[in-house]
């Protein structure tokens, strides 16, 4: 549902993506890992089409990203990091324009908004300026109006960042709960939560991806903390290689 090829962004002599290819299909929950500044909220931002590559192509359930941007758009659920929104709104009239911008109407719109709302626990807030929120419910706002519209693609960029261990646990279900029947890409730093939700995982590393393989093919390499340190810190591409291709060839021979 999501293909990208040789997707490159330079920001004047620096790549901060360079020739990525990645597909991730229906049911897949991908954990996009990478150490700061490893080019994952630039790549989140390419595939929602809120920044222009510098060459490659992405489609979302086959509509070009760049030359099919709406027909796209329509398709993916995009929660960017920081989750902006306005801030004078409440969370009931912020989603409530987010129904109107994604064409619902009526009661059609009020059930849209009533769904999220009960999936991301936002009742206790619902009528409170966003501003006044704490970080917590402002990113489960943000949740919301990325699911609004049950969009077959989902990309999230930290979408537990700022929730407690019991939101986390509520955020978490819901992944699962919607996994079966989206695509969906989510940008972490907690390697519990690759444990806890994902079926694969890309590793991202000055740009490029160093690492594609499932979380059971990684941990057989041992401890995914331990694994993701070498693999980002290592002072050679071969030994990167060579784990890479471990991981690859323990995903080939696993049932």
């Amino acid at each position: 549902m999501i293909e990208i090829n040789g997707l490159t962004r330079l920001f004047g002599p620096i790549a901060a993506v360079n020739g990525v290819n990645l597909r991730v299909a229906k049911g897949d929950v991908l954990g996009f890992l990478g150490p700061n500044g490893a080019g994952k909220t630039t790549t989140m931002k390419m595939i929602a089409g809120y920044l222009a590559p510098t060459s490659g192509r992405i489609s979302i359930c086959g509509h070009d990203v760049e030359t099919d941007t709406l027909a796209a758009q329509r398709l993916l659920g995009y929660l960017p990091e920081g989750a902006p929104a306005y801030g004078d709104m409440t969370p009931a009239q912020f989603l409530a324009f987010i129904a109107e911008v994604r064409g619902f109407k009526g009661a059609d719109a009020k059930a849209h908004v009533d769904a999220v709302v009960a999936k991301t626990e936002l009742a206790p807030v619902l009528h409170q300026a966003i501003d006044t929120l704490s970080k917590g419910f402002k990113r489960r706002v943000g949740l919301a109006q990325a699911i609004l519209h049950d969009p077959p693609v989902l990309v999230m960029d930290e979408p537990t960042d700022g929730l407690d261990p019991n939101q986390k646990h509520s955020v978490r279900n819901l992944i699962r709960e919607m996994a079966p029947e989206k695509a969906i890409i989510i940008s972490t730093h907690l390697l519990e939560e690759v444990d806890a939700i994902c079926t694969r995982v890309a590793i991202i590393d000055r740009g490029r991806i160093v690492v594609d393989s499932t979380p059971a093919a990684l941990r057989a390499q041992g401890p995914l903390e331990e694994m993701f340190r070498t693999i980002t810190t290592s002072d050679t591409d071969r030994v990167r290689e060579r784990l890479s291709e471990r991981a690859g060839s323990s995903q080939a021979s696993a049932p």
